[in-house]
């Protein structure tokens, strides 16, 4: 019966081999029926002051009726450019509600990377946090954008707290630097003009594009996948059966330092959060690790989703197991590797396991995931979400055995419908519905699957292929080590040879003791010939190590 997807039998009870993508037409009939079904619960929270389901469809209507009435059209882009505060999911469903396409923009992102993005999306109008609008005003005059809205991180506060955020955020951090963008309105002016108006009527078909979301260019130039409404509904529906083997619909409070603008953040702790009815409590910064702590102790959170680099961070924090896990019952991991060493640690902390999933953000995002009843597999994403199949190819695109390395590939309705404006790059990487990762993997017997690397990040010393994941984990085990990435570097001999950068937890490390430490459990061509301290590890805005930025420095 399940011919192609052998890992189905092993599903936990409860999680169907199929979901319904066409459950809903469109993103903004499932909001419709979410924002009335959970009407007076807290629908987001932040800094303490909460937004419920009716405020957030009163919000998003006035918002998008203020959208049209400016002269946006159905079709239009629209760039989100925030961190996580009660403006994004009013903008991000106010501007689906206008029949808009939006763009997530990281709000960390260069002048000249926003240029890119802007340009290559053709966005008409933006919402951006007031602390980036410097940024948009040296390049705003080259682009297409007719409605510059600008929020403070205060604004919607209310208040006093609104009044103080605002006066420390600007003049306490000095985080706003000067700017002059022309013809620009406040977020509160949006809604208030909004309400004189009504959302006009427009067509919104299951495979038009609602979302593009640029892929990170940690491997290149970043590409704007295109994200349709039966995609982001499918993997909401996929991520939502996943979870609740352990969730109760309309009972759950969801811990969200990862910012939604992300692919991750973005279906998981938005989309599937509001599918169950459950408060999600937005942390505007995920480093600020206090603030996330403090969050813990505040609600009783039920969900965690989290980054290896935010877990490791959290689990040296020295108050950290302050907290009380008892009402802990998911900690997803995603977004890169979780080191078997971090997730055996979070287990001891907490009590709890971390559930690691894979996904991309051409998958919108998730693929797969380990099992939420009980049996996960360090090292392993799990199994494919209800409706995947997955298959592991070689370099002529044939299938290899069970138990062999080869590039992952996935075929779904959450597979995106291609790049934006690129279609060679659509090309290579679609192939007769298959979406082809670019990621090492290997399936096991029971249907688990488990990720080596990143084909690009690939190591080749005298013929053999070395992993960095592998490498990575098994130094993380080290007791005197904080962090650690892997590289490949050019060498005479051997093609290529390990290189290792080395964040300290303890001073006395020394470059012997790792390539030691090393020694014991890989074999001579994986272990590393060179060792680099660095007081810390270039990173993306959600955690994610830049190994290319190692590479190239």
């Amino acid at each position: 019966m399940y011919e192609n997807r052998p890992w189905v039998a092993n599903y936990p009870t409860g999680m169907p081999a199929n979901i319904n993508a066409d459950a809903y037409e469109n993103i903004v009939d499932f909001i419709d029926e979410m924002f009335v079904k959970f009407a007076d619960k807290v629908a987001f929270e932040c800094m303490g002051v909460g937004l419920t389901f009716k405020d957030l469809d009163k919000y998003s209507r006035q918002f998008g009726a203020y959208l049209q009435s400016r002269g946006l059209e159905p079709g239009d882009k629209f760039a989100i450019m925030m961190p996580n505060c009660l403006q994004y999911p009013i903008a991000l469903f106010g501007a689906l509600r206008a029949g808009l396409v939006v763009v997530n923009t990281n709000p960390l992102y260069t002048h000249r990377e926003m240029l890119h993005q802007f340009k290559d999306s053709g966005v008409k109008g933006i919402c951006i946090l007031e602390n980036f609008a410097c940024n948009l005003e040296k390049i705003i005059g080259e682009t297409d954008i007719k409605v510059p809205i600008v929020t403070s991180l205060g604004e919607l506060l209310g208040g006093l707290k609104g009044i103080i955020v605002n006066l420390v955020v600007r003049y306490v951090k000095k985080m706003v630097p000067k700017y002059e963008i022309a013809n620009k309105v406040n977020f509160r002016e949006c809604l208030n003009t909004g309400k004189k108006f009504t959302i006009k009527e427009f067509s919104n078909c299951p495979d038009d594009v609602i979302l593009l979301q640029y892929t990170g260019g940690t491997t290149g130039v970043s590409k704007g996948a295109m994200l349709t409404n039966r995609n982001l509904i499918a993997n909401m529906m996929q991520a939502d059966a996943a979870m609740r083997v352990l969730l109760v619909e309309g009972k759950e409070v969801c811990l969200s330092p990862l910012p939604m603008y992300h692919i991750f953040a973005f279906t998981v702790n938005c989309l599937a959060m509001i599918r169950l009815g459950a408060k999600t409590v937005l942390v505007t910064n995920a480093r600020d690790l206090k603030s996330v702590i403090k969050e813990f102790h505040k609600n009783k959170i039920n969900i965690f989703t989290g980054l290896n680099t935010l877990f490791n961070a959290l689990l040296n924090h020295p108050d950290f197991d302050k907290i009380d896990f008892s009402p802990l019952k998911v900690t997803v991991g995603g977004g890169m590797a979780v080191q078997v060493a971090i997730a055996e640690k979070w287990e001891k902390v907490t009590g709890k396991k971390i559930f690691e999933g894979y996904g991309l953000t051409e998958t919108s995002p998730v693929v797969s995931i380990n099992p939420l009843d009980g049996r996960v597999r360090y090292g392993s994403i799990g199994m494919p979400v209800s409706s995947t199949d997955v298959k592991i190819v070689d370099e002529d695109g044939q299938s290899v055995p069970q138990g062999e390395r080869g590039e992952l590939c996935v075929k779904g309705p959450q597979v995106m419908k291609g790049y934006y404006n690129k279609p060679d790059e659509t090309a290579k990487a679609l192939k007769d519905d298959w979406f082809y990762t670019g990621d090492i993997a290997i399936m096991e017997p029971d249907g688990y699957f488990k990720i080596v690397d990143r084909k690009k990040d690939m190591i080749l010393v005298s013929g053999f292929n070395v992993y960095p994941n592998e490498v990575e984990d098994e130094l993380a085990k080290h007791p005197k080590i904080l962090e650690v990435a892997a590289v490949g570097i050019p060498n005479e001999h051997s093609g290529e040879v390990v290189k290792v950068f080395v964040v300290k937890k303890d001073q006395s490390l020394t470059k012997e003791e790792v390539i030691a430490f090393a020694r014991e459990s890989l074999t001579g061509y994986k272990v590393p010939k060179e060792v680099e301290f660095k007081t810390e590890l270039p990173k993306t805005n959600v955690g994610k190590i830049l190994r290319r930025m190692l590479k190239d420095s």
